[in-house]
């Protein structure tokens, strides 16, 4: 008979599963695939006068980022390079002139990130042209091209995109037949679900999407015209984000109804904001063949060692001495409470809600339209009533069927664009979960000495002088960083993993430098004089109650009647040297040694005499 807790999960269990479904173990039914198509104009090559690098420079540095990143965390979605506007032709049965496939949409390998490192510097732009060259330029074809790539691919596709890098607004140069032949491939390929974004570069005089980039990008589901006010990337960082912002599909964790009232339903989609990166687990191989290796479980009765099939099991559990057995069915009723939702329960003032109501990350909720029409308008009215009253949203929610309902919070969250009119933050509510009252715990604080209003305010000078801006995305954690640079190492067959910079070690000099003499003046308020923490404080020796010294353990004398008895039942061994020692020297026993065996063996010699 199976254990009750082998089946039927604790709350701790729960959240562990829930945080699992949040760092990103999503169940899908398909690969991510993502075609870079690049424009390999003589334009895109030209560099600043500054020294910054080209903007073909630029594409390629993205573009290898992209390749190792997939590695290391989705090494089974797709990728694929294209250059367009080549004088040389490559690709399947050569069907477009000026269309150069460099990689086949296919999982991104060591040797494909060797091959996009030559191209990049100055001698990877010799070799583009060498291999490649510049010539005319017809999008359409481009675009058809990738649409082949995508129909080659035998495999189940969850998510297409396809991203352009140019420098040129105008590609055509008023080429009215080659525009109407892009345009006409770009919609085939929208409604075939491929995703087209578009990834602008600098070029002087100022790119202007609306000649004709404005027809062949896929719009944004909300707000179409922001996609297209975003200013030309003319830094690296400024580029390498906004493809990071776009190369993965946002997937929600699930879908449910915000019920408002009785008849009153907004859908919702539930989305993790931040999720723990780990590093990959171990792969078992067979140690002949290095194929992976599968492990199965399976249960047998004890007594008949016959194999036992699901509907065979039972659970179980004990309570008050008497053991409880149920069916699978009955175990699944008991842990629903009701079917997944969110319900609305009232609106509280924000300062009502406390730090300390924090029990576990938080998601982000956002409308659906698609799922229930008029979502988004509802969704957006309560948002901005909520902001303009600074008021949350008080909730009873249910995350999946078999979860336990709990308490939270919809805080809302206004829309941040950046000066490129790039979006920062979206606009929705923060679903924090709330605490019951099982889980808040009256902690008795110690009681401290109070500090000065002096030592305080010098505190306050130091606080000051070391306040920075912190953003969460400018700290990579170095652990998992040093382990993708042994890898990728290993993979690229390099001679040494690249150094990493280890951000979250304080820079101690920069910090000595702030503060100056304020933290010596500070020790001065706080510790006494001469006070050297380096040095640990001299232990302290427990005194007797009377205070006359050290306590000292009262000394135990052994009977000679019970100490022939032990010697007769072999239980010498029980005793402690100190006794044995004390013993030897009551009956006159002379011991060449200390050890306890020795001291043994001495006393049975004599009383076995």
């Amino acid at each position: 008979m199976a254990e009750w807790n082998a089946y039927y999960r604790n709350e701790d269990d729960e959240e562990e599963q829930e945080e699992g479904e949040q760092s990103g173990e999503y169940k899908v039914t398909g690969r991510d695939s993502l075609v870079f198509l690049v424009d390999a104009s003589k334009e895109m090559f030209i560099k600043e006068e500054d020294g910054k690098p080209s903007n073909f420079d630029m594409t390629m540095q993205v573009v290898r980022s992209v390749y190792t990143s997939k590695i290391t965390s989705s090494y089974r979605d797709l990728v694929a390079l294209v250059f367009y506007g080549t004088e040389q032709s490559k690709n399947p049965r050569n069907s477009f002139k000026h269309v150069y496939v460099y990689h086949d949409l296919d999982e991104p390998g060591a040797k494909r990130v060797q091959e996009v490192d030559e191209l990049r510097g100055s001698k990877g732009a010799q070799l583009a042209a060498k291999t490649m060259g510049s010539g005319e330029t017809s999008l359409g074809d481009a675009l058809w091209c990738c649409a082949n790539l995508y129909s080659d691919i035998k495999l189940r596709l969850s998510h297409k995109r396809l991203m352009i890098f140019t420098c040129r607004d105008d590609p055509h140069e008023g080429d009215s037949v080659k525009d109407r032949q892009g345009r006409t491939k770009a919609s085939d390929l929208r409604d075939t679900g491929v995703i087209i974004n578009l990834m602008h570069l600098m070029k002087p005089g100022g790119f202007d999407v609306s000649l004709y980039f404005r027809d062949i990008i896929t719009p944004p589901e909300d707000e179409s015209d922001l996609g297209l006010q975003l200013e030309p990337c003319a830094k690296l960082e400024d580029l390498q984000n906004r493809v990071r912002a776009k190369e993965k599909k946002k997937r929600v964790l699930n879908r449910l109804n915000l019920c408002l009232g009785e008849g009153i339903n907004v859908a919702v989609g539930v989305y993790s904001t931040a999720v723990p990166a780990r590093k990959p687990p171990p792969i078992k191989l067979y140690r002949e063949t290095n194929e992976p290796v599968r492990s199965k479980t399976r249960v047998f009765h004890t007594q008949t060692g016959s194999l036992l099939l699901p509907s065979e099991l039972k659970k179980a559990q004990v309570y008050g001495k008497k053991q409880i057995v149920m069916e699978t069915d009955e175990v699944d009723s008991i842990k629903k409470f009701e079917d997944p939702g969110m319900f609305l329960i009232g609106f509280k003032p924000m300062e009502k809600l406390k730090l300390h109501h924090h029990v576990r990350p938080a998601v982000f909720l956002y409308p659906e339209e698609d799922d229930v029409k008029g979502s988004s308008c509802l969704f957006s009215a309560l948002l901005k009533r909520c902001s303009e009253r600074n008021m949350f949203a008080l909730c009873r929610f249910t995350a999946r069927r078999n979860y336990s309902p709990r308490f939270v919070a919809l805080v809302p969250q206004e829309e941040e664009s950046d000066e490129g009119k790039g979006q920062i933050t979206p606009a929705g509510f923060n679903v924090i979960y709330l605490p019951f009252a099982d889980d808040i715990r009256t902690l008795d604080a110690p009681q401290l000495p109070c500090a000065s209003q002096e030592q305080v305010d010098k505190m306050k000078q130091i606080v000051t002088k070391l306040r920075f801006k912190y953003r969460s995305d400018a700290f990579e954690n170095p652990a998992i960083q040093q382990h993708f640079r042994n890898l990728e190492a290993l993979a690229l067959d390099m001679v040494a993993p690249e150094d990493i910079e280890d951000l979250i070690m304080p820079k101690v000099d920069q910090i000595d430098t702030r503060l100056g003499p304020l933290v010596q003046e500070f020790k001065d308020l706080v510790y006494p004089a001469n006070y050297n923490p380096e040095t640990k404080p001299a232990a302290k020796r427990k005194t007797a109650d009377n205070g006359g010294g050290a306590e000292k353990k009262p000394k135990v004398e052994l009977p000679e009647d019970e100490l022939r008895a032990h010697v007769q039942n072999s239980t010498l061994g029980k005793l402690t040297v100190p006794v044995l020692k004390d013993a030897c020297k009551k009956f006159g026993v002379r011991t060449t040694g200390t050890k306890k065996q020795e001291l043994i063996d001495a006393l049975i010699a004599q009383l076995s005499s």
